[in-house]
């Protein structure tokens, strides 16, 4: 791959815009993000804890801010060691920067309510109406089912930038494809990837979950296309090698969420402070800073600060160390996993998954959250199996499905087919936020 390509400023959607001399393509793709009524969405949506009252816990759309920010400092010291090498010109540092942050910033959109527990929610819900083969679902073609049941906040964030949101069916937000392609973290669909883990050839780092809809791929391989992606091409299946960014996005969330999520925990008590003290005080490269009249907040903070910009150095190391491979797309690891902080990740992440993750009041909320969604999803269902029995034909709806339409404000858009249907059905459920999802669960279920 070379960075003529993948730094291809081509818009989907708006081959011929050109932009103007104020602020690049890449920057405006940045503000279209942030704009943006899904992105607004995440500011009550589940990072780790969910529901919570603390005003200084996390949730989506600071996380994805703080990534951003992480992002845009790791682009940065990779384009200038980059442009050293001789493989950019000096212009386009700031372009690769500014194609990360604006990935950065889009890198949650589409994840539902309750954060992963909300996927595996839907997914779960899908699974259940597939396996009694009954109503809409049994009218849907068998190769598309497993992108529902494995729902994906991934592929569905790909589905709003470049078809929901904006220019609807026309290149969605019209982003530059260069920020398309370091967003799109597992470019595969999930019946490609099917076929793959069937045969066993799924050990690359992009194949861990799929990443695309089958609405959607004929966009992504546009995009592919341009920006010059390794294609990979067997027995009637097509997926692509990561776009080189892809993994610059990546260490950005890696390193925001196994840091932040030690800082959450000592905010929450879920942790107490001398764990969080003394993994952070290792990641910050044991610093000798007098803390004399620092509250612990205080101290936790100064150390997250410091892990950040060490953690941000490891990861530059990792990718000066592999760019051969990243290039290649045959590098099917992760910046932080790769670099000299490695084990160190690696037991953060195990306290988290033992301690953080496992709280009985995230427990409860994510048991709440599932009941919810399945509140939601089954109370809506009869407005889509409705509109199939009346040709698609909204105009045509029963008393009860008009009133649903119109308390829930569905859009009932575009929908010609069962899988439109049940994406519509996703589309609506994971893009609400967790109250809202509470609220229009207690409505339906009348509690």
């Amino acid at each position: 791959m070379n960075w003529n390509q993948l730094l291809c400023s081509e818009r989907l959607g708006d081959k011929n815009y050109q932009p103007g001399l104020n602020r690049s393509i890449f920057v405006q793709d940045h503000d279209r993000i942030v704009f943006s009524a899904p992105f607004r969405r995440l500011a009550n949506k589940t990072q780790v804890q969910p529901l919570y009252e603390h005003d200084h816990v996390h949730h989506r759309l600071i996380h994805s801010i703080e990534v951003s920010s992480v992002g845009r400092s790791l682009a940065m010291k990779i384009g200038h060691w980059l442009e050293q090498q001789g493989h950019i010109e000096p212009e386009d540092v700031s372009s690769l920067a500014n194609v990360v942050q604006a990935a950065c910033v889009a890198h949650d959109i589409g994840n539902p309510p309750f954060g992963h527990s909300g996927e595996e929610a839907m997914g779960a819900w899908f699974a259940e109406r597939f396996d009694s083969d009954q109503g809409l679902v049994r009218d849907l073609e068998p190769e598309l089912r497993s992108q529902f049941i494995r729902f994906e906040g991934n592929a569905q964030g790909f589905r709003i930038i470049t078809r929901l949101e904006m220019y609807r069916n026309a290149g969605g937000m019209r982003l530059s494809k260069a920020t398309l392609g370091a967003f799109t973290k597992y470019p595969v669909s999930a019946g490609t990837l099917d076929t793959l883990k069937a045969g066993n050839k799924a050990g690359y780092a992009g194949l861990k979950k799929f990443g695309i809809f089958g609405a959607e791929l004929p966009l992504f391989a546009e995009v592919a296309a341009s920006l010059g992606l390794v294609e990979e091409a067997e027995g009637g299946t097509c997926w692509w090698r990561r776009h080189p960014l892809v993994f610059v996005v990546e260490a950005a969330d890696d390193i925001c969420y196994n840091i932040v999520d030690l800082e959450d925990a000592f905010t929450t008590g879920e942790l107490p402070f001398e764990v969080v003290k003394k993994l952070l005080h290792e990641a910050a490269g044991k610093p000798n800073r007098d803390v004399t009249g620092y509250s612990q907040a205080e101290h936790i903070a100064l150390l997250r600060a410091l892990s950040i910009g060490k953690a941000i150095d490891s990861c530059v190391e990792a990718f000066v160390s592999h760019y051969e491979a990243i290039m290649s797309g045959t590098f099917s690891s992760s910046l932080v996993e790769a670099g000299p902080l490695a084990q160190l990740f690696n037991r953060i992440r195990k306290v988290s998954r033992d301690q953080i993750f496992t709280a009985r009041r995230k427990t409860e909320l994510e048991l709440s959250g599932r009941r919810t969604l399945g509140n939601v999803m089954s109370g809506i269902l009869p407005v889509y199996e409705d509109l199939a029995r009346v040709d698609w034909d909204a105009n045509k709806l029963k008393d009860h499905s008009r009133q649903l339409v119109r308390a829930l404000d569905l859009d009932l858009r575009d929908i010609g087919t069962p899988a439109q249907a049940l994406h519509a059905l996703a589309d609506f459920t994971s893009g609400m936020t967790d109250r809202y999802a509470l609220r229009m669960s207690r409505m339906l279920s009348g509690t």
